[in-house]
């Protein structure tokens, strides 16, 4: 500990391609949607998160909506940058302070991702004024946000769905055995909507929408338990150029949704078929464990757990399970140093 340590805060932030969360002092400070919108002519960032995410499909011309993330990477260098800074401005306790504090991070990344973005994320933590910025794989993050002991000679299988791409990870002694990383997570599943609406029911909607619809009556499966109620959807003609709306079931959403799913599930599958037989052992035990914001689609836990014939469950607050597992490792960076690269 230094006699600068008090000028130092320790931050633990998501990068979500959907949504950016940020932990500080124990507490989520920061949640809000990865989303910026750009001034044209000036090039100058009006808004960023929840007031950006407003104006997403209704801006004019001047002004441009853009996710700088894509595919849980960064692809657009000085837009998410800004955005970052903008967040870390956000946090309550450091607008008090009249001297801005090093930053001491821990930042969650794909386990597919690359050396050269990689890079990219430690680069925008470092021109944000981060002192110490460590990385952490989001599976691993997932894991100890769900509360798994991942430091234990004991396998266990992690599938976090985020919003661009799937994490599947068999994790054993605090290190990551076999992995895939596929690019069908919740982006594809709106898209897969807006498709739908497109060719069954000749109607334009937008990704706001197509979200909407996805939250509301979104379903993995067809024969659901608790089937939610039809939903009344507003969008454009594309016949007669006129707004109209439609009635759609949860029964379309799952057949919109079938193919997407299917490659989840073929992933899952084919992370299983390289486990090493003894961690296969362990995970036919403790089943699999499902995070992130995709996990919530109704009957995906069920359609899984009929593939694999394994018990599947879902993390308790599954949003979150990731920026929690980040923050434990901020905590005790001691413990937890062999999962963190620097």
């Amino acid at each position: 500990m230094g006699f600068f340590d008090f000028l130092t805060e320790e931050i633990a932030i998501d990068l979500g391609t959907a949504n950016t969360l940020i932990i500080h002092n124990d507490k989520v400070v920061v949640d809000s949607p990865s989303i910026v919108a750009r001034d044209r002519t000036s090039g100058k960032i009006v808004a960023v998160g929840k007031e950006a995410a407003m104006m997403q499909g209704k801006t004019h011309e001047n002004i441009k909506t853009i996710r700088p993330l894509k595919d849980g990477v960064i692809a657009d260098f000085a837009a998410s940058e800004e955005m970052i800074n903008r967040f870390i401005r956000e946090i309550p306790a450091l607008k008090k302070k009249l001297i801005t504090p090093a930053l001491r991070m821990v930042i969650c990344i794909p386990s597919g991702i690359t050396e050269v973005e990689t890079r990219a994320v430690r680069e925008s933590a470092q021109r944000v004024n981060g002192k110490e910025v460590y990385l952490i794989h989001e599976p691993m993050a997932a894991a100890i946000g769900i509360g798994v002991d991942i430091m234990q000679p004991k396998g266990n299988m992690i599938v976090d769905i985020g919003g661009g791409t799937t994490e599947i990870a068999v994790i054993a002694l605090g290190g990551i055995v076999c992995d895939k990383s596929v690019k069908i997570a919740g982006d594809v599943f709106t898209n897969d909507i807006i498709y739908y609406m497109r060719t069954q029911h000749n109607l334009h909607v937008g990704e706001r929408t197509a979200e909407k619809i996805k939250i509301q009556i979104g379903a993995a499966t067809e024969d659901l338990e608790t089937p939610p109620e039809d939903m009344s959807v507003q969008g454009r003609d594309l016949l007669t150029g006129k707004p109209k709306q439609v009635q759609i079931s949860f029964r379309e959403i799952a057949k919109a949704l079938d193919k997407s799913i299917l490659r989840i599930e073929d992933a899952v599958m084919e992370t299983l078929s390289q486990t090493p037989p003894e961690l296969a052992a362990d995970i036919y035990n403790t089943g699999i464990y499902l995070a992130g914001g995709g996990s919530m689609l109704r009957g995906l836990d069920k359609r899984l757990s009929q593939k694999t014939d394994l018990p599947v469950y879902i993390a308790e607050d599954p949003l979150r399970a990731v920026v929690r597992g980040t923050g434990i490792a901020l905590k005790n960076l001691e413990r937890y140093k062999t999962v963190l690269s620097k």
